[in-house]
């Protein structure tokens, strides 16, 4: 009979687990930081979207679109200076505006500071499109298109 038994991993055994950890440490950490800039790209996508319905019924409703706004974030007050609606942003999501001859068209862009991309809409082409932006950066009102 045989008193010595082996009990535990080897030295060896546990270094292997921690290397094998430690790579899927290497591969995830970048992915996941990856994910959360595409995350923030689209709150600000979104953001847009909302501007852009929320200008539209404010043209159906009044026959003009709201004035321009400065870049801003959190509730963004729309006017025409008679009616108004409040446009809510998500966290860190700038949104700014440019009305255009008599409030007829518009340009409309929005950003959010960990984001790396600025998203854009004009009423002559009400779709969301996106071109670069620098990541930690606010949006600057020479982001923002001229309206049509």
């Amino acid at each position: 009979m045989n008193n010595k038994q082996q009990r535990g991993f080897t030295l060896i055994e546990l270094m292997i687990v921690v290397a094998i950890i430690g790579i899927l440490a290497a591969i995830a950490i970048p992915q996941f930081a990856s994910y959360r800039v595409k995350a923030y790209n689209s709150a600000a996508a979104s953001d847009l979207k909302t501007a852009l319905t929320m200008f539209e019924t404010f043209f159906n409703d009044n026959g003009k679109y709201p004035n321009a706004t400065s870049p801003s974030t959190g509730s963004v007050t729309l006017t025409d200076g008679a009616n108004s609606v409040t446009l809510t942003t998500s966290s860190n999501v700038y949104f700014a505006s440019d009305a255009g001859t008599n409030n007829q068209t518009y340009a409309a862009a929005t950003k959010h500071t960990s984001g790396d991309k600025i998203y854009t809409a004009t009423s002559d082409a009400p779709t969301v499109t996106s071109g670069s932006g620098t990541k930690g950066s606010q949006l600057k009102s020479s982001d923002v298109p001229t309206a049509p």
